[in-house]
């Protein structure tokens, strides 16, 4: 008889994790169902609300919308801000979920996830507006050139631009975490370097051009009104 009741002891044993883990596995799928729900009305009313306040509309303006179609997506900007915001909702209700469970390792990760996760929202909102703002900033710039009768003004219009949009895509990675240190140092060395060369263009040897851009862009009878 103590021989059958060892050889059962790891069954009673077994049986016993079961009872414990099937209760906690119906609450896990219960919270999951519920994420589930929420995050679809979340990106329903994300999506809405950004669609009702004329985002789409910014993000065409600024390009991006443009530039998902170009690389063969059918979705825009407001599209991907909604799934991302589904997403959330979904991994934060796994997180409660795997959590109730005990299970540590799919828990760290999923919190990884979740902290990932609206980081890339709001790069993804920089990256909108910091193309909006840059190709208005273009667009003033040439503007203003035209005119005061300077010559180039959408070169100089361009260049505004771009610089506004390389500094707003480095902000962009950045907030992501991805090798932000790397990439500001490399913009700084970059930037710098330009300002450099261009400093010893103009003073060394390059006053001719110099000189011609000068009289190209301000000419001289307009410095002598002034």
């Amino acid at each position: 008889m103590e021989r059958i009741d060892m050889l059962l002891d790891p069954v009673k044993a077994a049986l016993i994790q079961v009872g414990h883990f099937l209760p906690n596995l119906a609450v896990a799928v219960v919270v999951f169902l519920i994420g589930w729900l929420l995050a679809r009305v979340a990106r329903f009313a994300v999506t809405k609300g950004l669609r009702a306040a004329n985002f789409p509309v910014l993000s065409e303006r600024a390009g991006l919308d443009s530039f998902l179609r170009e690389a063969g997506f059918r979705i825009d900007t407001t599209d991907i801000l909604g799934a991302l915001v589904f997403w959330i909702v979904l991994v934060a209700a796994l997180l409660i979920a795997f959590n109730g469970l005990d299970l540590g390792y799919v828990t760290d990760l999923l919190g990884r996830i979740a902290v990932f996760l609206p980081r890339l929202v709001v790069a993804l909102l920089i990256l909108v507006f910091g193309m909006y703002f840059a190709r208005f900033a273009g667009g003033a710039v040439a503007v203003y050139c035209r005119a005061a009768r300077m010559q180039d003004a959408d070169v100089l219009g361009k260049i505004v631009r771009y610089a506004i949009l390389a500094f707003v895509i480095v902000i962009a990675i950045d907030q992501i975490g991805l090798g932000g240190d790397i990439l500001r140092g490399a913009f700084l060395i970059v930037l710098a370097g330009v300002v450099l060369a261009l400093a010893l263009a103009f003073g060394l040897g390059g006053k001719g051009w110099a000189q011609e851009l000068l009289q190209r862009w301000w000419p001289r009878h307009r410095r002598e009104d002034e």
